[in-house]
């Protein structure tokens, strides 16, 4: 870390950045109007809005949240997860970041973060996730991550949980930027997924608060975050107003290549890749098609020809331990609950969440509103 910056200095931006409503700028800029976060958190309300020409009553709610976070609870608690703070001028802060419009005046990492010299894709899409797109988010991050590249995703339902879980099967790192504070985890049936990140060498990032709740109002502005940390993002299925296309249009503005995968003319979640398409995006119908816009000194060690088919799910089911075999025979062909498997099998509470995420994650099994059923596709 940066020693020139006070660990004074540091806990006044952890205060400042509290406010979730100013964006990343607007708090550098009052940095650059008051030299410091520690001077602006001496000012009184009136003194803010004055020098920095803003509303009174925005002022006054800005102090009061800023005041109110205990910076040094931040600290020990993101090194409680076993994570770090950084800060735009600490060595360890991604150069990615620091080069955007609006780079995070203060990052919260669990883990380890690929290095500038490793190759990114951002993989984004919709939540509401067709057996289609799941099976071209499953092939594509399953293909990437063999052939050496970092996946990085949002850790949401549906596209973003496939993408994850496929480095995670082949134990392989995977970068999650999330909505929340590091201390949460949205939603909650991803649990292990994210622990598996962890534990696989991957990373979790946020801006926010630790202990920070989901809100509307955050995921778009971690997509900026999404898209800097990537070389090439691809959008594999959404509509056309979705978080997805909001991806693609900020890392179209940073410059960054946008790809899509598409699909049939008749699904709305394909709307959005398509319409990509037809303003130029390039159509990703293999992994090459990725590779293609790597930048080419980043290419080095790439393993595009190690690729082999995936084990269709027959053959995932006939690998599988006993145990794993009775929570199938558990669920049947109908929906079963974490509490139904718990009891039915006599096991505890972590090991059966820990048998339904593999499953899930080979595909043998869907979840739906916390009920496990077999998967259609």
């Amino acid at each position: 870390m940066n020693t020139s910056i006070s660990t004074a200095e540091r806990l006044a931006r952890i205060r400042v950045n509290a406010f979730p409503y100013f964006r990343a700028d607007w708090l550098e800029r009052l940095i650059l109007i008051f030299g410091s976060a520690q001077e602006i958190l001496r000012q009184d309300a009136k003194t803010l809005a004055q020098e920095a020409q803003m509303n009174p009553a925005t002022a006054q709610r800005f102090l009061q949240e800023a005041h109110a976070l205990d910076p040094q609870k931040e600290w020990d608690k993101t090194a409680e997860l076993g994570g770090h703070i950084y800060l735009p001028e600490d060595d360890e802060y991604p150069q990615a970041l620091k080069s955007i419009k609006e780079p995070p005046l203060v990052l919260y990492v669990l883990g380890k973060l690929p290095p500038a010299s490793q190759a990114t894709v951002g993989m984004v899409g919709t939540r509401k996730i067709t057996p289609y797109g799941r099976r071209a988010a499953d092939k594509l991050a399953t293909e990437l991550t063999k052939s050496g590249i970092t996946v990085i995703s949002g850790l949401a339902r549906g596209v973003d949980s496939v993408c994850h879980a496929a480095a995670v099967r082949l134990q392989k790192p995977t970068v999650a930027v999330i909505g929340t504070g590091v201390g949460r985890c949205y939603p909650a049936e991803n649990r292990p997924l994210a622990k598996a990140i962890l534990e696989y060498g991957g990373a979790i990032v946020s801006e926010l608060p630790v202990n920070s709740p989901p809100s509307a109002f955050h995921f778009p502005r971690r997509n900026r975050i999404i898209a800097a940390l990537s070389q090439v993002v691809t959008v594999v299925e959404g509509e056309v107003k979705s978080g997805a296309l909001i991806t693609a249009k900020l890392a179209l503005e940073m410059g960054k290549d946008v790809l899509a995968v598409p699909g049939p003319i008749d699904s709305p979640q394909s709307a959005g890749p398509n319409q990509l398409i037809k303003d130029g995006a390039g159509v990703v119908s293999c992994l090459q098609d990725i590779i293609d816009y790597i930048p080419e000194q980043l290419r080095f060690g790439i393993k595009a020809d190690t690729i082999q088919a995936p084990l269709t799910v027959k053959q995932e089911e006939e690998g599988l331990d006993d145990l794993s075999k009775r929570v199938l025979e558990t669920i049947g062909p109908g929906e079963c609950s974490l509490d139904a498997v718990v009891e039915a099998l006599q096991i505890d509470v972590p090991q059966a969440a820990t048998l339904l995420f593999e499953l899930e994650i080979k595909g043998i099994l869907a979840c739906h509103n916390g009920l496990y059923s077999r998967s259609k596709f």
